[in-house]
């Protein structure tokens, strides 16, 4: 058959660029399977792959899918989105058959006949980006969508994939060329009506105000990544402290062996749960300890790089027996990490408080705690038997990593979070070279730097690894 040619014009920025297919649903069995096409011969290979003469543009169309010789390899709907008004901004054509390996695979391999190319990672996605269909921030929005590992995390990546991070983003970028514009000017026009630009105020108030504009997104995007990313939080402490039984607490299931017999647990397990909103990526490690077993060794050094790892480390500690007299659970720390952690990444857990029954025993565990604070860590006295704690020691760490997004949190990436602080950076040079020194020249060049990290966000100034090291991590027909 001959390839027909529907009634479009490809854009500029996409002549020249071939065709090209993917599976878009999970392989597997199922009862859709979608294949994904995108390019100035998609529409014709539709044509050819199912005998039609033409589509009507977003109108589903049963048809029989051919193979060269006129077998029927499967039969299905057919939605062809015509150029620009597409995903991608080139003509799309999806080909809808049944769910399944076999048949996926074959009706993919027609339309390689037909000439069209496998999609690498992330293609479709790259081409409405470079179609300005959707930004940079829209694009990560997708594959975080996919990836979300709670409720929460799937809302804001949706709203991020709306444009409302963008919207912001672009805002800012707004206010900072107003406020280069003014600079320029007085830095162009020093004489003009004897008023001068750079100390009426004028341009000071604008920074300021942009200062604290960014404070606000780079507030809201910290939470948006917790929410993307989660922690990773590592259990560590003496064995038979009680880590296992905590990793079954927060998981809410039996996941970790536990019994009474030290060095139960030989190697790391990880977890992820999700936990008030936020995801914890949790490491169970063998118990820290001298040892001559060689297996059990092996553990406790895999134990020893999670822990360096970490981001959120929880030291479980046995109040009935791991403790000394004379001595403080930061004493124990100490002992077990070689060094006291950071009050920042060391959250103390007080394991067995249930068991603490007479008053002398009490009050030794409230001075403790009281020592724990005046140095700037924090003790959770958790029951992982009865469960008494678990709640505080959930909040406890929420709080400690600073997690309280609100409903409208968007979705945000490291890569944001290192642009808005570099914004942050050149606007604060810029504030020092306004009002310490009136140097015109010099603000213009800060708020011209600011401005470029601020574009890198939306993609308005990428390098080329940089893109392709995002739609690289895509899936295969996003």
């Amino acid at each position: 058959m001959a390839l027909a040619t529907p009634n479009s014009s490809e854009k500029s920025n996409t002549l020249g660029l071939a065709t090209i297919a993917a599976i878009a649903t999970p392989l597997g069995r199922g009862g859709v399977g979608v294949i994904r096409l995108s390019g100035s011969r998609a529409y014709a290979m539709a044509c050819a792959l199912t005998g039609k003469s033409a589509f009507t543009p977003r109108m589903a169309s049963f048809c029989r899918f051919y193979q060269a010789d006129g077998t029927v390899i499967d039969e299905g709907l057919v939605l062809f989105f015509k150029s620009p008004h597409s995903f991608t901004g080139e003509d799309v054509i999806e080909l809808q058959g049944h769910g399944g390996v076999i048949l996926q695979n074959q009706l993919l391999a027609r339309v390689f006949e037909l000439g069209a190319k496998q999609a690498s990672a992330g293609e479709f996605s790259y081409r409405a980006f470079d179609n300005d269909k959707l930004d940079l921030v829209q694009a990560e929005a997708i594959a975080d969508a996919i990836d979300a590992t709670s409720a929460a995390a799937a809302s804001s990546a949706i709203r991020s994939l709306s444009g409302e991070f963008s919207q912001k983003i672009n805002q800012l970028l707004e206010q900072l060329i107003h406020l280069r514009l003014h600079v320029e000017a007085a830095i162009d026009f020093p004489d003009e009506e004897d008023v001068d630009f750079l100390s009426d105020g004028v341009i000071q108030s604008k920074l300021e105000q942009t200062q604290d504009k960014i404070q606000q997104v780079l507030a809201t995007a910290k939470q948006g990544q917790l929410l993307r990313d989660g922690i990773h939080v590592v259990l560590a402490g003496r064995p038979n402290a009680g880590k296992s039984s905590l990793l079954n607490r927060l998981a809410g299931q039996e996941r970790a062996i536990v019994t009474d017999v030290a060095g139960t647990t030989r190697d790391t397990l990880q977890e992820t749960v999700v936990l008030n909103g936020l995801t914890l990526h949790l490491t169970d490690t063998a118990g820290l300890r001298d040892t001559e077993d060689t297996v059990e060794r092996i553990g406790i050094e895999r134990a020893r790089t999670a822990i360096t790892q970490a981001d959120m480390l929880l030291m479980v500690y046995d109040v009935t027996r791991d403790v000394e007299e004379e001595s403080t659970p930061l004493q124990l720390a100490e002992q077990l990490f070689g060094e006291l952690p950071d009050a920042k990444r060391l959250l103390i857990i007080a394991n067995k408080s249930d068991l603490l029954s007479d008053d002398s025993s009490e009050k030794s565990a409230s001075t403790m705690q009281a020592e724990i604070k005046d140095r700037g860590y924090e003790q959770v006295n958790v029951s992982c038997e009865t469960g008494a704690g678990i709640d505080n020691l959930v909040e406890v760490l929420c709080a400690k990593v600073g997690f309280h997004p609100p409903e409208n949190s968007l979705i945000a990436r490291t890569r944001h979070i290192d642009a808005l602080r570099r914004t942050a950076n050149y606007l604060t040079e810029a504030h020092e070279q306004l009002t310490v020194f009136q140097a015109g020249e010099l603000v213009a060049e800060s708020l011209r730097q600011a401005q470029q990290s601020l574009g890198e966000i939306t993609g308005e100034f990428s390098a080329d690894d940089l893109l392709g090291k995002i739609f690289g991590s895509f899936c295969i027909g996003k």
